[in-house]
């Protein structure tokens, strides 16, 4: 990680879960990190939890990545502040139980937003930041998922609740190789990881799922940190990372 040293790092939905961890880590590893948040009393509290003399290196903003204003605010904040980004975790997601031909339609487009859009929109701004200071060796990790590569089928009996969430994480994979090739074509040597958890233990787990195999959040940011910290000609492109015991 030595080559991250002081750089600036963004981390969408900072706020709990496994964005949370991976904002701790990467302030524990050296670099400056911006929370990225709605909710941000959540990540204020996450940064007094840190050591003292760490506590200045966690910047806290406000930021709703389905909204391309707010999006446009905070990187503004950021780069008029700290320069600009060279790591951007994409981790902001949202999941609402239901059948997608019955539920309110504006759930769906909640999904949408958040879970693709706002990686896009987060991207964009990264790139375009990096562009300007020429930065050339960034990173861009989306957390993506289990369901964003096969679609469970459930039992017969069992009602499927997932909904436009599996087409949006599907997004997420397609968009992980569309970026690879971006970021080839104009001749960077920006990287792209894809990182897919199984079940994990966060706030958006839906109740029916307590008592399964799960991984805790930790786990996903140990993955973001061993792809950050592959040498430059190494790229993590897909990584899963699931529990023992998982019956999907």
């Amino acid at each position: 990680m030595e080559r991250w040293q002081n750089r600036v790092a963004a981390v969408t939905g900072a706020s709990s879960g496994i964005g949370a961890a991976i904002a701790k880590d990467l302030v524990n590893a050296g670099l400056i990190v911006v929370g990225l948040a709605r909710r941000t009393q959540r990540v204020e509290e996450i940064r007094s939890s840190l050591a003292t003399n760490l506590q200045t290196r966690l910047h806290v903003v406000k930021c709703d990545v389905s909204d391309l204003q707010s999006v446009n605010e905070a990187f503004d904040w950021i780069e008029k502040n700290l320069g600009g980004v060279d790591v951007l975790v994409n981790n902001a997601g949202t999941y609402t139980a239901g059948q997608l031909l019955t539920m309110d339609i504006g759930e769906v487009e909640k999904t949408l937003q958040t879970n693709l859009m706002g990686m896009v929109y987060c991207t964009r701004r990264t790139y375009e930041s990096m562009q300007k200071r020429q930065i050339n060796d960034g990173h861009v990790v989306l957390i993506n998922s289990i369901v964003g590569h096969h679609v469970f089928n459930l039992p017969p009996g069992v009602v499927a609740q997932f909904n436009i969430y599996p087409a949006s994480k599907h997004g997420v994979t397609g968009l992980t190789e569309i970026l690879r090739q971006e970021f080839r074509d104009l001749k960077t040597k920006i990287k792209i990881t894809s990182v897919s958890p199984g079940l994990v233990d966060t706030e958006i787990v839906p109740e029916s799922y307590q008592g399964l195999p799960m991984l805790k959040p930790e786990d996903i940011s140990a993955g973001v940190m061993y792809a950050i910290a592959t040498p430059p000609h190494v790229q993590v492109h897909e990584l899963t990372i699931k529990p023992v015991g998982e019956t999907f």
